[in-house]
């Protein structure tokens, strides 16, 4: 059957139910996910204790470290599990020289950002939170390189092994396992400060008791993310992203679409609509039936203007004016479809409301 030439033409109203549409901020919970994390609440023990109950959590924490580590294209011993990736960008405060922060880079990131001597260390974001736009590796100058893989993984290709980083840092809950876990990947052989102090636990990297359940349902969402990406699955959802843009474009509300001719997530469509703020958007959506996001999900429930669009040229007031869409391997056509046509005509009611 041909497909209309104008996809509103045959989009549903906003299917029943709710749409989400706010993967960047985080992604449904696997039921692989949610499979492991309920049997690791169920073993009794603690993974530094030496008996059987002790021994059973620690086999739980070890396969998901496993887990991770071939998702990420790294060795086991070189995750360091952590409560998700901010924590991890903490490694960034025990470095021993300047830490250069790529512009667009998370605020964890830049929280860390410091002048100095010594050996200085630049800190990147592969994939952007807010934009979705794809960032080149460095090649090596003698600096260190961490990488915020948040994003990328499990969306693109990425091994640790290959990628010439030191470090990375990546959250469980991007790629549907648990909120609340996450891990730092370091390079073998390379001393870094612990990131807590107390029992030694992480091969003294990062004290703690060890967040088993967590652990685990991030080890299963891993191995199922590898799974999708190496048979191609996020290919029909890159169709989808690319349908929903065409669909604004060919609007009489046409927003500007942030970096559609570069190489970004097959998943995100960032787009600015100057004169009505990305907030008023979000809540205009929401009614709608639509979660969707003004920029990063990481402020204590508060929108604000994305680092990301101010350091692409934009100024403050149209930064301001920025709306997210960050889709899943769950979404559909008349999802995709039923955004556009809401926000259109949402769109259409606020040029209307301002003449």
């Amino acid at each position: 059957m041909t497909e209309s030439p104008d996809p509103m033409r045959d989009a549903a109203a906003a299917p029943a139910g709710r749409a989400y549409l706010d993967h960047n901020a985080s992604a449904p919970l696997r039921p692989e996910a949610r499979a492991a994390a309920i049997a690791a609440l169920e073993a009794t023990g603690n993974p530094a204790s030496p008996h059987a109950e002790g021994r059973r959590a620690r086999a739980i924490v070890e396969r998901a470290r496993e887990q991770v580590a071939a998702a990420a294209g790294c060795l086991p011993q070189e995750v360091v599990f952590t409560s998700g990736a901010t924590e991890a960008a903490g490694a960034l405060r025990g470095w021993p020289g300047p830490v250069e922060v790529q512009e667009g880079a998370h605020d964890a990131l830049w929280a860390q950002r410091r002048e100095g001597a010594g050996r200085a260390i630049q800190a990147i974001g592969l994939a952007n939170s807010e934009t979705g736009l794809i960032s080149d590796i460095p090649e090596a100058d003698g600096a260190a390189l961490l990488l915020d893989v948040t994003q990328a993984m499990g969306r693109i290709p990425f091994s640790f092994a290959h990628s010439g980083a030191d470090l990375a840092v990546m959250s469980a809950h991007k790629l549907g396992g648990p909120r609340g876990a996450g891990a730092l990947l370091v390079r073998e052989g390379l001393e870094i400060a612990a990131l807590s102090a107390g029992g030694g636990q992480e091969s003294g990297r990062r004290s703690g008791t060890e967040n088993v359940a967590g652990i685990a349902g991030f080890g299963a969402a891993a191995e199922a993310a590898r799974r999708e990406l190496d048979a191609g699955a996020w290919e029909p959802v890159a169709g989808l992203r690319d349908l929903l843009e065409s669909a604004l474009e060919d609007s009489a509300q046409a927003p500007i679409l942030v970096g559609k001719s570069r190489s970004r997530l097959p998943n995100t469509s960032c787009f600015v609509s100057p004169g009505w703020k990305g907030e008023s958007q979000v809540i205009a959506m929401d009614l709608a039936g639509y979660a969707v996001s003004a920029g990063a999900a990481c402020s204590s429930g508060k929108i604000r203007t994305g680092r990301a669009l101010r350091d692409l040229g934009f100024g403050e007031d149209d930064a301001a004016c920025a709306l997210r869409v960050s889709l899943g391997l769950g979404t559909t056509r008349d999802e995709v479809l039923g955004f556009a046509q809401a926000w259109i005509a949402g769109r259409a009611r606020r040029r209307a409301s301002a003449a």
